[in-house]
């Protein structure tokens, strides 16, 4: 084959890849094989991992803030988050099973759900009565997972992602997911020493004295 010829080819096939590259949604690929829930390009330059607590109310601060610029590093194909869940008490462990109801498509926007209507219900959980701790505390797993989220109108927020009464309950009722989401929290424990949340990690290093997002994403950038 002449050299020009060669030339040729090899520009529509880099042009092809490009093309395929473009019409991606990186912000739908998403792999779980790893326990979390690993968001965006195989590929990408940067690898974030987020270790984050639902009743942690400085991991939906940093949620709320940094929603939208995530999505645009994601949706570039430079930067992929893996957000994996630190479970440390039975109303973490209900908002956990409720983010992974359903494909895992579905997780990043249930996750935003959760994470935009925290100040509410996490207000509902502090101001708790006795008789609903009680209820969240006592009988089958279940139940006290039903009991929360009901107490917490977690049912609604659910509700605005689409998810029927029915679905929601078969998810809390999930005993394999649940034993999944404390396994998970006891590796990452062990592996990370993940001592507060949010906590990062930016290409396998854990991140020190960062815990805002506008902290971490200047650190983003220079990895760009």
């Amino acid at each position: 084959m002449k050299s020009a010829t060669i030339a040729v080819a090899f520009a529509a096939a880099l042009a092809a890849t490009s093309a395929v590259s473009a019409n991606t949604n990186w912000v739908t690929t998403v792999e779980t094989a790893g326990g979390g829930h690993n968001i965006g390009n195989p590929a990408a330059k940067v690898k974030l991992t987020e270790f984050v607590s639902y009743t942690c109310p400085h991991c939906g601060t940093f949620a709320r803030e940094s929603s939208n610029p995530m999505e645009v590093y994601v949706a570039t194909g430079k930067v992929r988050v893996d957000i994996r869940h630190v479970v440390r008490d039975p109303v973490d462990l209900t908002a956990a099973m409720l983010a992974n109801c359903g494909p895992a498509i579905k997780f990043y926007r249930n996750h935003t759900a959760l994470m935009n209507s925290q100040p509410r219900w996490l207000a509902a959980a502090r101001s708790a009565t006795s008789a609903q701790k009680s209820r969240w505390s006592n009988g089958p797993g279940s139940a006290r997972r039903r009991a929360i989220a009901s107490d917490l109108k977690l049912y609604d927020v659910m509700a605005t992602r689409g998810y029927e009464r029915i679905a929601i309950d078969r998810c809390l009722s999930d005993e394999a997911l649940a034993r999944r989401l404390a396994e998970q929290t006891a590796s990452d424990d062990a592996k990370w020493n993940i001592t507060s949340t949010p906590s990062f990690a930016l290409d396998g290093l854990l991140l020190a004295g960062t815990s805002d997002w506008q902290t971490l994403r200047a650190q983003i950038d220079a990895r760009m």
